[in-house]
C-alpha cells in the first residue's frame, strides 16, 4: 500500500470509528428529566459560545485569506480555508459528543465504576479520533489535489494554527472566568460545594469545561499534528523523494495504533483508573513502534530509531507530568501541607513546584533532540516530533475524558443523585484532573518539537544557513521573542481577572437580591452568568490573537529575517518554560485542594481548605488559559513566519537590518 492510500485509509478508519463511538454514546440512557435539563443547559451554553466565537473569527479569516491570495497565491489561500474548517470541525464534533456524554456518564455511574469509565472514555475518544482522522484526510487530500506540491500545505497548517490560537484564548478565558467567579463566591464566601445548584455560575463553569478543555485542546493538538507533519515533509524535500511522505506514513501508523490502544481501557481488580489509561497508551506505543518498523526500517534503520524516540518522549512526558500533578506524589502533597499555615505558604510552595517541574521535561526534550539529530539530522528532529504527535488520537481521548467526567459530577450534584453515585463521579473527576494535566504536558512537548521543526522549515524557506548571536539584530529578535510569551500571558491573565470580576459581582447580586436562593427555595439565573462569560471572553479575544499573528511579521519587516530567526528562537525557549511552569503549577494547586477535600489537614471547610482554594483560584487561569495558549502561540509565530517568509524578504523595510 502506498503512503497516500495508507493516509486516506487511516483517516477514514478513524472517522468511522469516531462515528461508531458517538453512536454508542448516544444510545446510552440519559437519566431522569432533571438530569437532562441540566445537561441541555450546558449544551445550549457551549453551542452559543462556539457559534459566536466562529462568527467573531470569520472576518479575521477572510482578511488573512485575502492577504495570502494577493501575496502568495490562490493554492495557499484555499489550503488555509481547509485548515480553518478542519480544525474548527474537529473541536466542534468533540464538543457535541462531550456535552451529550456528560449526563449519560452520570446515569451510568449508578451501575458502577466500569460502565461510567467506559462511557466517559468513549465520549472522549470521539474527539481524539475525529481530530486525527480529519487531519490525515486534509493532508492527503490537499497533497493529492495540488499534485504533490507541498507549498500550499503551509496554508493548511496556518489555518489550523489560527483556530487553535483563538480557541485556546477564547475558551480559556471563558472557562476560567466562570470557574474563578463561581469558586470565589460559592466556596469561599458562601461555603457551598463546587457544583451546588444554588450557585448562579455553576452552569457557566460546566460550559467552560467543554469549550476550553475539549474544543480548545482538540484545536491545539490538531494544529500540532498537522503542522509538524507538514514541516517534516518540507524538510524531507531537501533530502530525497522517499523522505517527503515518510512523516505522513508515520502519522497514519500512529492513528491506527491509537485505535488499537483505545480498546484496552478498563478497570482491573486494583480499581485504579489511571492504570487503565497507562495500559491503553502502552499498547498504543507498542503498536506504533511495530508499524514504524514496517514502514521506516526498510527505508532507513536510523529513521525507525527516530520514531522510537518520539514514542519514548510521549511516555516520559506523560509519566513526569503525572508525578508532578497527581495527589499521591510528593509535589501535590507538599502543596497541600503548605496550606496548613495559610494561603501565602500554599502559593509559595505551588510556585516552587511549578518552577521545579520545568527541569525534567526540558531534559527529556533536549535528549530527544540530541538523539533524533544523531540518527537523522534536522529531518530526524522533525520526524521524531511527527512520531510523537502521531499518538494524538489516544492522548486526546484521555484528555477529553476529563471535561465529560467533570460535567457528570456537576450533574450528579445538581440533580441530587445518591452519594454513592457522586462518589464514583468524584473518583472519575479526580483522575480527569490528572489526565488533563498530563495531556497538557504532551501538548507542550509536542508544541516545542513541532515549533523546532517549523523553525527549520522557515530557515530553509528564508535561505538562512546559520544564525549568529554576534549579529546585533539576532540578539534584538531573541529578546523580543523571549518577551512575547510574558506579554501575551499578561493579556490573558488580565482578561480572566476582568471577566471573573463581572461574574463575582453577578453571583453576589443574585445571592443578595433573589430571595430564597441560599435556602434552595428559589432558582438562580444561570443564563446571565453564561452570557457574561461569553461576551467578556470574545471581547478579550482580539488583542492577544492579533499580537501573535502580527508580531513576527513586524519583526521581520523592520529588523530583517535574521532578527526574525532570533525572535522565533526566543519565543520557543521562553514559551516552553512558561507553559510547563503554568500548567504544572496550576494542576498541582488544584489537586492539592482536592487532597485536602479528601479529608487531610481538616478536610472541607477547614482553614487549610480555604487557603488551598485561594491557590487553586490563582492556578486556574495559569493551567487552563495562559499556559495552554502558549502552545498555540509558539506554533503560530513559527507558522506565520513560514507562510509569509518570501513576502517578508521581498517587501521588508529592514530599517535596522
Amino acid at each position: 500500500m502506498d503512503t497516500i492510500t495508507l493516509a486516506f485509509a487511516s483517516g477514514i478508519l478513524a472517522l468511522l470509528y469516531a462515528l461508531w463511538l458517538a453512536f454508542s454514546v448516544s444510545r446510552a440512557p440519559a437519566g431522569e428529566k432533571k438530569m437532562q435539563e441540566i445537561s441541555a443547559a450546558v449544551r445550549e451554553g457551549a453551542n452559543a459560545f462556539l457559534k459566536r466565537q466562529y462568527m467573531t473569527l470569520a472576518p479575521i479569516v477572510i482578511v488573512l485569506a485575502a492577504a495570502m491570495y494577493l501575496l502568495i497565491g490562490q493554492p495557499t489561500a484555499i489550503a488555509f480555508f481547509a485548515g480553518v474548517i478542519c480544525s474548527a470541525l474537529a473541536g466542534y464534533i468533540g464538543m457535541q459528543v462531550s456535552v451529550r456524554a456528560n449526563v449519560r456518564v452520570a446515569e451510568a455511574a449508578k451501575k458502577g465504576l466500569n460502565p461510567a469509565l467506559s462511557l466517559a472514555f468513549q465520549g472522549g475518544a470521539v474527539t481524539g479520533m475525529a481530530l486525527v482522522g480529519l487531519g490525515l484526510l486534509g493532508l492527503a487530500g490537499l497533497y493529492t489535489f495540488f499534485g504533490g506540491n507541498l507549498a500550499p500545505l503551509i496554508g493548511y497548517g496556518f489555518g489550523a494554527s489560527l483556530i487553535s490560537l483563538f480557541a485556546r484564548v477564547g475558551g480559556g478565558i471563558y472557562t476560567k472566568a466562570a470557574d474563578v467567579g463561581a469558586d470565589l463566591v460559592g466556596k469561599i464566601e458562601k461555603g457551598i460545594p463546587e457544583d451546588d445548584p444554588r450557585n448562579p455560575a455553576v452552569i457557566a463553569d460546566n460550559v467552560g469545561d467543554n469549550v476550553g478543555d475539549c474544543a480548545g485542546m482538540a484545536a491545539d493538538v490538531f494544529e500540532s499534528f498537522v503542522v509538524t507533519v507538514i514541516a517534516a515533509m518540507l524538510i524531507g524535500m531537501t533530502l530525497a523523494p522517499e523522505y517527503v511522505l515518510l512523516p505522513l506514513a508515520v502519522a497514519s501508523v500512529g492513528v491506527v495504533a491509537s485505535i488499537i490502544g483505545s480498546l484496552f481501557v478498563w478497570v482491573g481488580k486494583d480499581a485504579k483508573i489511571m492504570n487503565a489509561f497507562y495500559r491503553a497508551i502502552l499498547v498504543t506505543g507498542i503498536a506504533a513502534v511495530l508499524g514504524f518498523y514496517a514502514f521506516a526500517y526498510p527505508l532507513s534503520p536510523q529513521m525507525f530509531y527516530v520514531g522510537v524516540v518520539g514514542v519514548i518522549v510521549t511516555a516520559l512526558l506523560f509519566a513526569i507530568t503525572d508525578y508532578y500533578t497527581a495527589k499521591g506524589h510528593r509535589p501535590v502533597k507538599s502543596i497541600a501541607e503548605a496550606a496548613k499555615t495559610g494561603a501565602g505558604t500554599n502559593l509559595i510552595q505551588g510556585l516552587a513546584i511549578g518552577m521545579e517541574s520545568t527541569a525534567i521535561p526540558v531534559l527529556v526534550v533536549v535528549a530527544a533532540i540530541v538523539a533524533s539529530y544523531s540518527f537523522g539530522g534536522l529531518y530526524g528532529i522533525a520526524l521524531a516530533a511527527a512520531a510523537m504527535l502521531s499518538l494524538s488520537g489516544i492522548i486526546i481521548a484521555v484528555d477529553s475524558y476529563g471535561p465529560i467526567t467533570d460535567n457528570a459530577g456537576g450533574i450528579a450534584e445538581m440533580s441530587g443523585l445518591p452519594s454513592k453515585v457522586r462518589e464514583i463521579t468524584d473518583e472519575l473527576d479526580s483522575v480527569g484532573n490528572t489526565t488533563k494535566a498530563t495531556t497538557k504536558g504532551f501538548a507542550i512537548g509536542g508544541a516545542a518539537l513541532g515549533a523546532l521543526a517549523l523553525f527549520v522549515a522557515f530557515a530553509e524557506e528564508a535561505h538562512i544557513t546559520s544564525v549568529s548571536l554576534l549579529d546585533p539584530m539576532v540578539t534584538v529578535g531573541l529578546f523580543l521573542g523571549a518577551m512575547l510569551p510574558f506579554i501575551f500571558s499578561s493579556f490573558l491573565m488580565t482578561a480572566v481577572g476582568r471577566a471573573a470580576f463581572e461574574i463575582v459581582e453577578e453571583v453576589r447580586r443574585q445571592f443578595r437580591e433573589i430571595k430564597g436562593l441560599m435556602s434552595g427555595k428559589a432558582k438562580p439565573d444561570y443564563a446571565k452568568c453564561v452570557d457574561i462569560s461569553t461576551k467578556t471572553a470574545l471581547a478579550e479575544l482580539a488583542v492577544p490573537g492579533i499580537m501573535a499573528v502580527l508580531a513576527p511579521i513586524v519583526v521581520g519587516i523592520v529588523f530583517g529575517v535574521n532578527a526574525l530567526a532570533g525572535f522565533l528562537a526566543g519565543t520557543i525557549a521562553s514559551g516552553l518554560m512558561m507553559a510547563l511552569f503554568m500548567c504544572t503549577a496550576g494542576a498541582a494547586w488544584d489537586n492539592g485542594k482536592k487532597l485536602i477535600e479528601d479529608g487531610v489537614y481538616g478536610g472541607k471547610g477547614s482553614d487549610a481548605h480555604k487557603a488551598a482554594v485561594v491557590g487553586d483560584t490563582v492556578g486556574d487561569p495559569l493551567k487552563d488559559t495562559a499556559g495552554p495558549a502558549l502552545n498555540a502561540l509558539i506554533k503560530v509565530v513559527n507558522t506565520v513566519s513560514l507562510v509569509f517568509a518570501s513576502a517578508i524578504i521581498a517587501y521588508g523595510l529592514h530599517i535596522f537590518a
